[in-house]
C-alpha cells in the first residue's frame, strides 16, 4: 500500500485492488470521503498521486499541482468549498515579524533544530532600525553582554557594524558603566539577512499574518496570512513591534503605517482579541533626519570614539577594528523651547487626539520642556547614520509637532551663543509618532508562553518593551522554550 501525505500525515486514501491502481475516479470519490473525515482545519489542498503502476513519474510540485485541481474538481462536483489553504511545507515554528526579536527568536529556534519561518511584511527591511542605530547604553548594554553569552546575534552584530564605540559613565563606578555602539543601518540589516539566509533550518516568507489557526486544546497548529495561506506550525513567536494597526501622526495628520512608508499589520489583533486577550495602546516617536552636508560643525562638540575600543561579544571573530566616526552634541536653546510652548497643542498627545502612554525612556523633545521646566536647555546629540548615507540622526529631538514647524524649531539649535549648528539645515525626513496595539505581558508566563495557547509565545515591543536590545532578549528567550513544544 502507497503511503499519502494529508497535512503532514500519511492517510492511505487510494488503495490498490487486486494489484492495480485506482482509477481516476475512484480516486477522487475516495479523496472526497477522505476530506470529509478530516477537520475543516486540516482540509487539504493535495490529493495523493496515482499509483506508480500507472507509470507518471511526475515531480513533486507537478503532483501538488495534479493534486490541487483533483480535489477541486471533487469539491465542486459536491458543492463544497475549502475554508483554509494550506501551505506544501510544514514547520516546527513560525515566527512573525523579523526586528529584533524576530531575528533572534527564529535564530535561536533553528539554531536548536527546529525547522523555522520567519515571516515578515518586508524582506528589505530585516533588523531595521528605524529609530536611533544604536546598540547599548544604559540599562541596556548589559542584556546584549547576556544575549551573546546565551548565543544570541545582537552582540555581534553591534560589534561588525560599528560606525563609533564609548564606554558611557566612564569617570564613575565600573557597575554603571555601558558600552555603546552607534551602528550603520544600512550594513546592519544587511549582514542581518546574510546571517539569517546561511542558517540551516530557517526560512524566509515575505507576508503578513491575520489570524491563528488552533486545534481543539487550543494548541497553535498554524499561522493564518492575508493571502489565504495557512502555514503549520507546532509553535509561534509574534513579534510585531509597532505595526498591529499601527499609526504615524505628524501633527494632526495621520496615516496607517507600522513605521514611515511601511504597511501596517491589520487582523491579528482582532483575531487574538476574538480569542480572549487584552490588548491596548502605546505611543513612540521618532526625530527628523537631516542632510549632513548642511550642517556647520565647526564649533559643535565632537563625540569621538573611544581609543580603546571594548566588545560586546566574547567570540574573538568579530573583534575587528574599524575607522570611527565622530557624533556632535548641541543643545536645545530659550527659542527652541519657547517655540515648542507656543505650540503645544498642534501635537497628538498634547492637543488631545491621541492618549496612548509613551514608553517610559523615549520621551520626545515637548515632554521634555513640559516636565522639566527648570531646565534652560536639553542635549541634543547628532549621530550618523551610515557610513554611504548623508543622513544624521537628531537623537534627543523626536518631537510630534507637523512639519510645518520641524525646520524652523531644527533651525534654533546652534551652540548658545555662537552661529553654528543646525541654523541652515536641511531636512530630509520629518519627525513622527507611531502609536500601535500591544498586549500587557500578564498575559505570558515567564517564559513568554501565552498563558491561553498553547505554542504561542509573545516578545518584544509587542509586550510593551522599548529598544532593540530588550527586544532582542525577549526574543531569545521565546526562541530558546520553543524546542521543548516541538519534541
Amino acid at each position: 500500500m502507497t503511503s499519502y501525505r494529508a497535512f503532514g500525515m500519511h492517510t492511505p486514501v487510494a488503495r490498490q485492488q487486486g494489484g492495480a491502481s485506482t482509477s481516476g475516479r475512484s480516486a477522487q470519490s475516495d479523496c472526497l470521503e477522505s476530506f470529509r473525515t478530516l477537520p475543516q482545519r486540516k482540509r487539504c489542498v493535495h490529493l495523493p498521486s496515482t499509483s506508480r503502476a500507472a507509470g507518471r513519474k511526475l515531480s513533486q510540485d507537478t503532483r501538488g499541482r495534479q493534486h490541487h485541481q483533483v480535489c477541486a474538481n471533487a469539491l465542486s462536483d459536491r458543492g463544497l468549498e475549502t475554508h483554509q489553504w494550506y501551505d506544501e511545507e510544514d514547520y516546527d515554528v513560525v515566527v512573525v515579524g523579523a526586528g529584533h526579536a524576530g531575528c533572534e527568536a527564529a535564530l535561536a529556534s533553528a539554531r536548536l533544530g527546529c525547522r523555522t519561518l520567519l515571516l515578515t511584511l518586508n524582506l528589505d527591511r530585516i533588523a531595521w532600525q528605524p529609530c536611533n542605530p544604536a546598540v547599548g547604553g544604559p540599562a541596556k548594554s548589559q542584556l546584549v553582554h547576556e544575549v551573546d553569552a546565551l548565543g544570541g546575534e545582537i552582540g555581534k552584530m553591534a560589534d561588525r557594524c560599528y560606525l563609533q564605540k564609548r564606554v558611557l559613565n566612564a569617570s564613575k563606578g565600573p557597575a554603571v558603566h555601558a558600552l555603546r555602539a552607534q551602528t550603520d543601518k544600512i550594513e546592519y540589516a544587511r549582514e542581518m539577512r546574510r546571517i539569517l539566509e546561511a542558517t540551516p533550518n530557517l526560512f524566509l516568507r515575505e507576508g503578513m499574518a491575520v489570524g491563528l489557526d488552533l486545534g481543539p486544546n487550543d494548541d497553535i497548529q498554524g499561522v493564518k496570512t492575508f493571502f489565504g495561506l495557512t502555514f503549520r506550525c507546532r509553535a509561534a513567536v509574534v513579534t510585531t513591534g509597532t505595526f498591529m494597526n499601527g499609526r504615524i501622526w505628524v501633527g494632526r495628520h495621520s496615516m496607517p503605517a507600522g513605521r514611515a512608508g511601511e504597511a501596517a499589520s491589520e487582523g491579528l489583533t482582532e483575531a487574538l482579541l476574538a480569542h480572549g486577550f487584552e490588548t491596548d495602546r502605546l505611543k513612540t516617536g521618532t526625530p527628523a533626519r537631516v542632510d549632513s552636508r548642511s550642517v556647520d560643525f565647526t564649533h559643535l562638540e565632537a563625540q569621538p570614539g573611544d581609543e580603546q575600543v571594548k566588545w560586546f561579544s566574547f567570540d574573538e571573530e568579530v573583534h575587528v577594528e574599524r575607522e570611527q566616526m565622530p557624533c556632535h552634541l548641541t543643545h536645545t536653546t530659550a527659542a527652541t523651547h519657547a517655540m515648542i510652548e507656543a505650540n503645544l497643542h498642534e501635537t497628538p498627545k498634547y492637543g488631545g487626539w491621541v492618549d496612548s502612554k509613551g514608553p517610559r525612556y523615549c520621551p520626545s523633545i515637548e515632554d521634555k520642556v513640559v516636565r522639566f521646566k527648570d531646565k534652560d536647555s536639553h542635549q541634543i546629540f547628532l549621530e550618523p547614520e551610515g557610513r554611504t548615507t548623508p543622513e544624521l540622526y537628531v537623537q534627543g529631538f523626536s518631537t510630534g509637532l507637523p512639519e510645518r514647524l520641524q525646520l524652523a524649531l531644527l533651525h534654533t539649535l546652534p551652540v548658545v551663543g555662537m552661529l553654528a549648528g543646525l541654523e541652515q539645515c536641511k531636512m530630509l525626513r520629518p519627525a513622527y509618532a507611531v502609536e500601535y496595539d500591544y498586549f500587557p505581558a500578564h498575559q505570558c508566563h515567564p517564559t513568554l508562553e501565552t498563558k491561553s495557547i498553547q505554542g504561542l509565545f509573545f516578545s518584544g515591543q509587542l509586550n510593551g518593551t522599548t529598544g532593540y536590545e530588550e527586544a532582542a532578549a525577549q526574543g531569545l528567550l521565546a526562541g530558546q522554550p520553543l524546542l521543548c513544544q516541538v519534541t
